[in-house]
């Protein structure tokens, strides 16, 4: 065999492997997007079981989304008992903090179904909502009680579905009082912490808030007004009665706003 034929087979012979090597590359390719693909499906998974996050970016503007929810009862600086559902505030303030940061997410969703909790965890929570650059919005679902209230009133536009419920009631403490009187006094101003960001952050007065954490009339073993949802917002508490609809589009609505607004 001459030289000039040994080259064109040795160049077919390259030709073949590299031929191969192309289906083997997109096979190996395929496969390394698949396990990406159902690692993140794997996670989003795991987040959504143990902290109630997920993004949601399938809408038709292709908006990022971060979905917050608070459920159960709001643990503070102490947990609650094993069997019960909570929400963490250690988990909620970094998550918050990473929406604020991360330039990507366009707008925040917060559920709530909570019966309240730890006071000094819920304000902290509600706080750094309204302090929240990108646009932001709350929806009640089942029942926004007690420290509930400022969350769900902390986004910049709130709905609450018809069957929900919000109580409004005073302070309440754990524990012995060594001192009546500056124990109360530190009570009233717990109290007066939370009906300011409420009054602040809606469309009721503080005095009007503390008529209802007051009235003896509608629980039967406690002070306070169990409002409904149509209730709450003939009260000033939330914007406006709605469901996921509703509030996913107002919430686009508020991100194509901003956005129309910084370009």
């Amino acid at each position: 065999m001459g030289k000039g034929q040994e080259k064109a087979g040795q160049k077919s012979s390259v030709k073949g492997e590299k031929q191969e090597e192309e289906p083997q590359k997109e096979q190996q390719q395929e496969k390394a997007e698949k396990k990406e693909n159902l690692d993140q499906e794997e996670q989003q998974n795991k987040q959504i079981r143990d902290m109630g996050q997920v993004t949601l970016h399938e809408n038709s503007k292709r908006y990022k989304v971060e979905l917050l929810t608070i459920i159960g009862e709001v643990e503070g600086h102490e947990s609650a008992p094993s069997h019960s559902k909570t929400t963490k505030y250690e988990h909620v303030l970094p998550k918050l903090a990473m929406i604020e940061d991360d330039e990507s997410v366009d707008g925040l969703l917060v559920l709530l179904n909570t019966v309240g909790g730890d006071v000094e965890a819920g304000l902290a929570i509600a706080e750094m909502i309204a302090s929240l650059s990108v646009p932001t919005v709350s929806l009640v679902l089942g029942g926004g009680h007690s420290i509930g209230v400022p969350m769900a009133v902390s986004a910049d536009y709130s709905f609450v579905v018809p069957s929900a419920t919000m109580v409004i009631h005073p302070v309440r403490s754990n524990g012995m009082f060594i001192g009546v009187a500056q124990s109360y006094r530190n009570m009233e101003k717990i109290q007066d912490r939370i009906t300011t960001f409420i009054s602040t952050h809606s469309h009721t007065s503080q005095k009007r808030l503390e008529e209802l954490m007051l009235d003896t009339t509608q629980l039967v073993k406690d002070v306070g007004t169990m409002l409904e949802g149509p209730e709450a917002v003939k009260e000033g508490l939330i914007d406006e009665v709605g469901g996921m609809r509703e509030a996913l589009g107002k919430l686009y609505q508020l991100i194509g706003e901003k956005k129309e607004k910084n370009s």
